[in-house]
């Protein structure tokens, strides 16, 4: 089996670049944090390039460096910062359900399919705007499980909660993020008429 072409180092910022600051940013929604993390990424990979087997692309391994660092990035955020999220046994603060746990006023029918929707560039926008409006742990822990894919042990171990935290703390971000996307988008879509 051929190995994948490695670009020269001096070559990677314009060939890779760009995608890692998307990549980055998606995850981040910070400006400054994600330049830094994407140099990072550059230095550890300049220093650790020897090392790099070459089993795969140069990207699949610069885009492995840059998890590593957004992961690292979400504890330091978590020890830094203590966001009052409540006690995990309090229900949570919707009035979407009644007193019996009912809708009492169910969620709009958002229509066709999540992923052709995600790919819109105006609907993408405004889910990094909702995204953003967030809390910085409730967006991590959105962005981690959702967007990472990373597990319920691993998401705890990087926010320092417990499962049980973690489980009220995505409920109440999806849950904002549904209302922010209702508002921002799904009803200026039935203004719009699309």
């Amino acid at each position: 089996m051929e190995k994948p072409e490695r670009a020269d180092p001096s070559d990677w910022v314009d060939r890779y670049g760009d995608y890692l600051f998307r990549y980055a940013m998606l995850r981040l929604r910070d400006r400054s944090a994600t330049e830094d993390l994407v140099q990072e990424t550059f230095l550890a990979a300049l220093e650790s390039r020897r090392s790099f087997s070459g089993e795969s692309s140069e990207t699949t391994w610069l885009i492995g460096i840059l998890k590593h660092k957004i992961a690292d990035h979400f504890r330091r955020q978590a020890r830094e910062v203590s966001l009052p999220d409540g006690d995990p046994r309090d229900p949570p603060e919707d009035d979407r359900f009644d007193a019996t746990g009912r809708w009492s006023n169910g969620p709009t029918e958002w229509g066709g399919n999540p992923a052709d929707l995600f790919r819109r560039k105006e609907f993408f926008d405004q889910f990094t705007k909702c995204l953003s409006g967030l809390s910085r742990k409730h967006a991590n822990a959105f962005t981690l499980r959702e967007i990472e894919g990373a597990d319920t042990g691993e998401i705890c171990k990087i926010l320092n909660v417990t499962e049980t935290n973690l489980w009220v703390i995505l409920h109440r971000a999806r849950m904002l993020l549904r209302r922010c996307l209702e508002t921002r988008w799904f009803d200026k879509s039935a203004e719009r008429g699309s």
